[in-house]
């Protein structure tokens, strides 16, 4: 029999978080008596691509011959926002002896998973919904940091925390990472005391803000993360953004938005009477991380020295998520 000629022209389209599709052009006379693909996939990180050295061994995925493009997902856990390296072989099954005829391996193509889709990152809400616990109120939304960081603040930044861009930290897919600006705050209590913890991961001085200079109702709220650091801690990731601005625009239609008034994570309750005092609360059993998109001057608050130690180990600064935890994980990477 003639031998196969190497599938040429790969095309890689309709990349997600988890699947991607593939199709590439191959002489005319092999298109009807190919039987199956062999496609090869591996991550560019790895040198070489996992190719098997026997022509008769089929690779990591063996296909029936269908038409092209072909849909690639489920055959291994594809990670989000990483960069993976493919190439394919034809093959004609011998029909007597069951031995595959190969053609040469393509070129290697590389290409970039996704982010986590919203119906992705809806998944990952509904599972940190099941261990939000009750919820407790809170006054002031807080920063620790060190004291070079508010004497640059003032001396460079005019006074006021400036957007920087979001850390890795987190799951691998969350689609602000690396992309959009903001300032974090906490917003953790103590239960017995009502106030935040006296320990700091990220530096002795505090600054808190007023809840209410943050979130109010023309404030967005969006569900952006969960996960945890290989620890029984988990840890929650919303992003506020001023209705209108650009990191509401960003935020929307990427995540899912909470209402602000009734939530498993932070809410913001308006007076029950004029001249009332709205009220603010926040999930007890996780660890709140909330991005604000917006600059803070710092004279909209205060600046003080937490009482308790710095527990730098506590710092969730590019994090890397457990990946074996059944609490916040989903089935698609990573």
């Amino acid at each position: 029999m003639e031998l196969l000629s190497t599938p040429h022209n790969i095309q890689i389209t309709e990349v997600t978080c988890d699947s991607f599709k593939i199709a590439w052009e191959m002489h005319p006379k092999d298109a009807g008596k190919v039987t199956h693909y062999f496609i090869d996939l591996s991550r560019k990180e790895a040198k070489d691509p996992n190719r098997f050295k026997h022509r008769d061994v089929p690779t990591k995925l063996v296909a029936k011959a269908v038409s092209l493009p072909l849909t690639v997902r489920g055959h291994w856990f594809l990670s989000p926002r990483t960069e993976y390296c493919v190439a394919v072989q034809t093959a004609v099954r011998q029909s007597d002896s069951g031995d595959y005829m190969v053609s040469e391996w393509s070129e290697v193509v590389e290409f970039c998973t996704g982010d986590y889709a919203i119906d992705h990152l809806q998944q990952l809400l509904e599972k940190a919904k099941c261990v939000s616990g009750r919820m407790l109120r809170f006054s002031m939304f807080y920063r620790n940091q060190h004291t070079d960081y508010f004497h640059y603040v003032r001396l460079q930044c005019g006074g006021a925390m400036l957007p920087t861009l979001k850390d890795s930290s987190g799951s691998h897919g969350s689609p602000i990472n690396g992309t959009l600006r903001g300032v974090f705050f906490s917003c953790n209590t103590e239960f017995d005391t009502g106030l935040p913890p006296s320990d700091s991961p990220y530096g002795p001085l505090r600054f808190q803000v007023p809840a209410g200079q943050l979130l109010h109702p023309s404030t967005r709220l969006y569900f952006a993360d969960f996960y945890c650091m290989y620890t029984p801690y988990h840890y929650v990731v919303l992003v506020m953004a001023p209705s209108g601005s650009e990191g509401d625009s960003f935020c929307r239609g990427r995540l899912p938005e909470l209402d602000t008034a009734s939530n498993p994570f932070l809410t913001f309750q308006s007076p029950q009477q004029e001249g009332g005092e709205p009220t603010f609360w926040h999930a007890h059993d996780v660890i709140l991380e909330v991005l604000y998109t917006e600059p803070v001057p710092l004279e909209q608050g205060i600046l003080e020295e937490i009482s308790g130690h710095q527990l730098m180990s506590l710092s969730t600064a590019n994090a890397k998520k457990d990946p074996s935890c059944k609490v916040c994980n989903i089935s698609v990477g990573r």
